[in-house]
């Protein structure tokens, strides 16, 4: 029999149960919230998933990736899921400095809270103002943000500077200039993706003072404001990489129509 590949949301749902073991859904499933399980269903009746299931599920939750990529970010990073996971930052952290906060789902830097310390975001937590769940991490000041778009063999990194807002955002005011990786950050990119199972991905960085490099967000679609590489360019190259990957999966010895 052969395997069907499925390349939009609407045929996807129109037949989602009629899908079989070696079908094969191309390109980021749209899912409202609470549907992500569906992504385990599918997974578990034998249905490939390109980009696959634990990239696209990384993409919507920065819940999740400090939960899998924590190892990558900055010391302190960590998931925080109830008033539990709470109570132990408090001791972790102890001090009085600033915390950063990120909701979930939140993106375009919209997300990012700045807090005077871990009590101040208990405080908003116990209230019922901050809503579960949600990452926190220490402010890291003086550091650089820094872009990078891997699409296969093309690899584009730019900063990103706002001097009026920490968040760096180049939609409210940020500026951009073109950024040389090292041969460490590319390691670091290749080990990331490879973590997550991400084909392609934007991939935001941290560069401290010391030198050092620390993830802090990774998506499988982003913003190229500040980039070279075009929107039209960036499609086609996606696209790309997803025929490859169907291909891969022919070789292996599936049949697919």
């Amino acid at each position: 029999m052969c395997a069907h590949i499925i390349t939009d949301n609407k045929t996807l749902f129109d037949t989602y149960h009629q899908l079989q073991a070696g079908d094969i859904v191309v390109g980021r499933i749209r899912l409202r919230p609470g549907e992500e399980s569906l992504l385990v269903d599918l997974v578990s009746r034998g249905i490939h998933l390109i980009p696959s299931a634990t990239a696209q599920l990384c993409s919507r939750s920065k819940v999740l990736q400090a939960g899998l990529l924590g190892t990558f970010m900055g010391p302190g990073t960590r998931p925080v899921h109830d008033l539990h996971d709470m109570l132990r930052l408090v001791g972790e952290y102890g001090g009085k400095e600033k915390v950063i906060c990120k909701l979930d789902r939140a993106n375009g830097g919209t997300g990012v809270l700045c807090f005077g310390s871990i009590e101040d975001v208990y405080n908003q937590a116990v209230l019922g103002t901050l809503a579960f769940p949600f990452v926190v991490q220490p402010f890291y000041a003086d550091c650089r943000d820094i872009r990078v778009v891997v699409l296969g063999d093309v690899v584009e990194a730019y900063e990103r500077r706002n001097a009026s807002n920490f968040r760096h955002n180049l939609h409210f005011g940020g500026v951009s200039r073109p950024w040389k990786l090292t041969g460490e950050q590319r390691e670091l990119c290749r080990r990331i993706m490879q973590r997550a199972d991400f084909p392609y991905a934007h991939i935001d960085f941290l560069v401290a003072r010391t030198g050092e490099t620390w993830l802090t967000e990774i998506n499988l679609r982003g913003g190229l404001r500040g980039a070279a590489l075009s929107q039209k360019d960036y499609l086609t190259r996606v696209e790309r990489i997803h025929e490859e990957m169907v291909l891969r999966l022919q070789e292996t010895g599936q049949s697919v129509e």
